[in-house]
């Protein structure tokens, strides 16, 4: 008979990033589904250049690689840069830049734990910024000729017309830049091959993917509540305000919650322990700023997506933020935050 005190022992770091690789695979699924199996072959190239760049720095800093590599982390950083890359993009695009997010923005700040920006996200802005051009060519729904799609990510091909789609927030946003255009939002989606139901056609579905590999984290308490809710409702509210004042010229909330990486940045990406803010209250000062940072970089911005951007900005925010929500230390006044002087 156990007797107290009853404590629980947190979750291993290697099982709780099993369960976020869990979580993933319905989104995945749904990925291979409607653009076809490069992304699987994506996400092989990140993890192996991920687990390769880890190795090699812990053996740099005299850690034990074993014990290290073994903790999941690297192959959840690799996951999430695969799917954040376009399925197409080439090997050495896809290599290069989770080798920067494992060594620069993982390894360079200490490891595990010691990052300040999520490298996942820190690895997308990189490869936006240096390579647009590759980085803006996404698969069309419907056209998963696998073959075809090899030969663009091995053999450097271009991509044929049919093959390659502007995103629908790119779509959007460049049919209703045009000086001499008269296309309302409602015209553009519409007409534009780019869009579904609601959102992107396939990335609607995925959403609904990573919603639900997102409630599941929650149900399992790897995440909590606070990140994914401020962040889809605020984002979602955002949305509503411009788009009641102005539905020709503004999305609406469907849009913006169906497209993009706003599902997949909900519940994987900005719920990040380490460099995401930490307190309860701070998490949702957090998601936000990250949803007004995304609305308007979506919106007024030069590119079509914005939840990494807003993400390591708001990482910039987070020992501020911190240090503002820290509750009280019992047996201080109210005012005394933790880590002030007695």
């Amino acid at each position: 008979m156990s007797t107290s005190p009853h404590l629980h022992l947190p979750i291993s770091i290697q099982a709780l990033m099993l369960k976020v690789l869990a979580a993933l695979l319905p989104g995945i699924a749904v990925y291979v589904w409607f653009f076809g199996a490069a992304i699987l072959v994506q996400i092989a190239l990140a993890s192996a250049a991920a687990l390769i760049g880890e190795a090699f720095m812990l053996r740099l800093r005299g850690k034990p690689a074993a014990l290290f590599l073994a903790d999941g982390s690297a192959l959840v950083t690799a996951c999430l840069i695969a799917l954040a890359f376009p399925s197409i993009a080439p090997w050495w695009l896809t290599v290069s830049a989770t080798l920067f997010a494992i060594v620069v923005a993982k390894h360079l700040y200490g490891g595990l734990g010691q990052n300040p920006f999520n490298p996942a996200m820190v690895a997308f802005c990189v490869a936006i910024v240096a390579f647009p051009s590759p980085m803006s060519q996404w698969p069309a729904a419907g056209f998963a000729d696998f073959a075809a799609q090899m030969r663009i990510v091995f053999g450097g091909q271009p991509a044929p017309d049919a093959m390659t789609m502007a995103t629908p927030l790119d779509a959007l946003r460049t049919a209703l830049s045009l000086p001499e255009s008269r296309i309302t939002v409602a015209g553009a989606v519409g007409t534009h091959p780019a869009f579904g139901a609601v959102g992107g056609k396939g990335w609607e579905w995925i959403a609904l993917a990573y919603l639900a590999g997102g409630l599941w984290l929650l149900q399992q308490r790897v995440i909590t509540w606070h990140v994914p809710v401020a962040f889809l409702g605020v984002l979602a509210l955002i949305a509503t305000g411009f788009s009641l004042g102005n539905p020709d010229r503004y999305a609406g909330p469907l849009f913006h919650l169906a497209g993009g990486g706003a599902m997949l940045g909900a519940f994987f990406i900005a719920t990040d322990p380490v460099s995401g803010a930490t307190t309860p209250r701070g998490k949702l000062i957090f998601a936000a700023g990250l949803a007004l940072l995304t609305w308007v970089i979506r919106t007024f911005g030069a590119y079509p997506d914005a939840v990494a951007f807003g993400v390591l900005l708001m990482n910039v925010c987070v020992p501020l933020i911190d240090m503002g929500t820290q509750p009280p230390i019992f047996g201080r006044k109210g005012s005394q935050r933790g880590g002030g002087t007695p």
